[in-house]
């Protein structure tokens, strides 16, 4: 287990964290979820024009992810304490998820 008050200087050291905070595997589920239902809101409005459809990205996302936290993994979520190195950790744990690197 990592240190929850370290600051991370770099993605590449934050990233290790991150995934120790999403060792549930119904948790990864929900994250990944989540992100894909962003990716497809995000094209959805893309291609139909309808742009108040990206409001929903960050409830669709967050809420997913949440759920995942406070019901399974029974952690704080790390976008609380690195935002954006969170939000950049959803989409490579999306990636490693979709390329078998981390089991679904």
């Amino acid at each position: 287990m990592q240190d929850k008050s370290r600051t991370y200087k770099t993605f590449s050291d934050f990233y290790p964290y991150y995934l120790d905070e999403h060792r549930n595997r119904v948790s990864r589920r929900l994250h990944f979820a989540g992100t894909l239902l962003e990716i497809g809101i995000f094209l959805f409005a893309l291609f139909t024009g309808s742009y108040l459809l990206l409001i929903l990205m960050p409830f669709v996302g967050y809420g997913f992810a949440w759920i995942g936290h406070f019901f399974f993994e029974k952690n704080t979520p790390a976008t609380f304490r690195n935002p954006l190195y969170s939000l950049m950790g959803d989409f490579v744990m999306f990636r490693d998820i979709l390329t078998g690197k981390i089991r679904f």
